[in-house]
């Protein structure tokens, strides 16, 4: 026996809004919502990892100008 499928519903000031009594427009509002929510989602994984991408180069920056200055500072030493 197939189970009964449930209804999308929204969430207003605490109170359940069946989408299917929704108009129109207020479906493509919240059809907007949840695109931007799942957008927003997105961009801040995608910005979590170039944040951490965007560390390993400037460490390995830093350890790469340290290391030229440490070889300079040796050949001046000598």
């Amino acid at each position: 026996m197939a189970e009964p499928q449930q209804e999308n519903v929204v969430f207003l000031d605490d109170k359940e809004i069946k989408v299917a009594d929704l108009s129109d427009e207020q479906k493509y509002y919240h059809s907007q919502v949840v695109d931007l929510r799942n957008q927003k989602a997105r961009l801040t994984f995608q910005l979590d990892q170039v944040n951490a991408s965007l560390k390993v180069f400037e460490d390995a920056f830093v350890k790469s100008t340290q290391e030229k200055a440490d070889e300079v500072l040796d050949t001046d030493d000598g």
